[in-house]
């Protein structure tokens, strides 16, 4: 259980090809799952409460204005933290293979559980020691405790996994990087990674995991709607959605002919899915926006149509999985 408590934080910057792709359930940051878990990580809350609601906050509006004013153009190279991007045990590894790639003063990498307050801020620390400061920040970090059964089969130990990892965690991490973007002069864009239930549909033998994930696009509108609110014009929150990613924690859920049918219909593999996010990703700071964006791998129309595709003509039978 380690390696789900401590969950690995890479910390790739300033790399001019792209964003280090990045993978949650897989050794190696590669790309990133929206089925069933990923990698292992917990996220966080943000700043105004019940009360303050109806009104901005005259600190964060300050913030926001002064923000504002000073504000630097973002261009590239950019620097980019990344949660969940391998596991605990695998950093150093991980880290190591970017460096041989990218260049020893372009990538770090660090164990932090975020799940913890604490350690979220001891990560942001890290990042401002090595890099001084983040434009983009991706909350990949997910969990479903390598646990597929329904609900009333599920431990107490796998339920807090789950929500810790992918709620909690969620909010922490957003707020620790709103909080230090928001005196960043480059102000920040912030992705939230989505999942399997974000869209409302039911997810059977991961329910806790699917009803996470339908409270991360909840929680980033609020996000949005807090700094529009105090008129923060620095940073945004986005939406991030990889679709079905063939890593190790989705594979090991095709243990039915309907998740076999399904994965080897919809999902692709980490270096397919990261090539696309990248390049989406880059763009938002690029285009100088701060309007509010979900970027998607798997669209409604591209699933129906390779659905169709299948039903139709056979395509993609045993890509991955022989099928019964």
């Amino acid at each position: 259980m380690a390696s789900l408590s401590f969950p690995a934080i890479s910390v790739p910057t300033s790399v001019r090809r792209g964003l280090a792709p990045t993978q949650t359930a897989r050794s190696g940051p590669t790309a990133r799952s929206a089925g069933p878990g990923t990698g292992r990580r917990r996220l966080g809350s943000v700043f105004s409460s019940g009360a303050n609601l109806a009104r901005p906050s005259p600190i964060l509006s300050r913030i926001g204005e002064e923000s504002f004013d000073k504000r630097e153009p973002m261009v590239p190279p950019f620097n980019v933290l990344i949660t969940g991007s391998t596991k605990a045990e695998r950093v150093e590894s991980a880290v190591q293979n970017l460096r041989n790639e990218f260049g020893e003063q372009h990538v770090w990498g660090t164990v932090c559980d975020v799940r913890k307050g604490e350690d979220v801020k001891e990560l942001v620390n890290f990042a401002r020691d090595r890099l001084k400061y983040i434009d983009i920040w991706i909350n990949n970090a997910g969990s479903n405790a390598y646990s597929y059964k329904p609900l009333v089969e599920t431990s107490d130990q796998d339920l807090m996994e789950v929500v810790t990892t992918n709620t909690l965690g969620l909010m922490i991490c957003c707020r620790e990087a709103i909080n230090m973007m928001l005196n960043q002069p480059r102000g920040g864009h912030i992705f939230n990674i989505d999942g399997a239930g974000s869209d409302g549909r039911p997810t059977p033998r991961f329910a806790a995991y699917g009803a996470t994930k339908r409270s991360v696009v909840h929680l980033t509108k609020s996000l949005q709607a807090e700094l529009q609110m105090n008129e923060v014009k620095n940073v945004m929150v986005h939406n991030l959605s990889p679709g079905m990613v063939t890593t190790d924690l989705l594979m090991s859920g095709a243990t039915t002919k309907q998740a076999k049918f399904f994965i080897n219909i919809l999902a692709e593999p980490p270096e397919v899915v990261a090539e696309y996010l990248v390049r989406c990703i880059r763009s938002v700071p690029s285009s100088r926006s701060m309007k509010p964006t979900y970027i998607r791998f798997l669209t409604g129309l591209k699933a129906y149509s390779q659905i169709f595709s299948r039903l139709a003509f056979g395509a993609r039978r045993n890509r991955y999985l022989v099928e019964d």
